[in-house]
């Protein structure tokens, strides 16, 4: 039996009948000189396929979960934090500056999700500022002081984008449907900016040697 989300997306409609609403991504399917479906399958998928198994990366194996209308394709993951229902992972933002004394704002790093137990399940939306931040640490290691300013576009966030968002999900999301929103808790969001109160959950390393790291 087909899924809702099968049976109703146009995304899994096809030039070629025999395939509609299967889950399928188009890249993987070829048309040839006769007009006919190819499908380009790896050997993994091949093999599992033969067993008549669900490969591991099929999107038919619970990997999608339905796409965003285009007005949410810029959602940060900030973003999508403070409006998730439950809380399962802490954010490390690791930040090294460069070494050359002619380029003091040249940073490169990256940010690691940390799974952890659910620490609590929403039960009225946006999550409160303070919540949200007790999640997230950045580590910068470098001789120079640090400006959370230098951070960029990465923890920004727009209230009028969350509060649309949250309505959204609450007309779209049956999970979203009885959980009350709170302008209020909204309000505590900046326009477009970063989130306040990230400058608390810096840790500064300026004896650690970025270039061995």
């Amino acid at each position: 039996m087909k899924c809702i989300v099968q049976s109703l997306s146009p995304k899994f409609n096809y030039n070629y009948p025999a395939l509609h609403s299967l889950l399928l991504d188009h890249h993987g399917i070829v048309c040839n000189k006769n007009d006919e479906a190819t499908l380009l399958i790896c050997s993994d998928c091949l093999a599992d396929l033969s067993k008549e198994k669900i490969p591991r990366f099929a999107l038919m194996n619970d990997l999608y979960w339905g796409e965003l209308p285009d007005v949410f394709t810029d959602l940060t993951w900030v973003v999508e934090k403070i409006c998730a229902i439950y809380c399962t992972s802490a954010h490390v933002t690791h930040l090294f500056q460069s070494s050359d004394p002619l380029q003091p704002k040249v940073f490169h790093g990256n940010t690691c999700a940390h799974d952890m137990n659910i620490v609590s399940t929403a039960s009225v939306l946006p999550h409160a500022l303070t919540d949200v931040t007790g999640l997230l640490s950045v580590i910068f290691v470098g001789p120079g002081k640090f400006d959370p300013k230098q951070l960029g576009t990465i923890f920004h966030v727009c209230k009028a984008k969350i509060w649309a968002f949250l309505l959204w999900l609450k007309h779209h999301n049956c999970l979203y449907a009885d959980i009350p929103l709170d302008p209020d808790a909204v309000d505590l969001y900046p326009d477009n900016d970063m989130i306040p109160g990230l400058s608390d959950c810096i840790v500064e390393d300026h004896e650690l040697d970025a270039t061995k790291v």
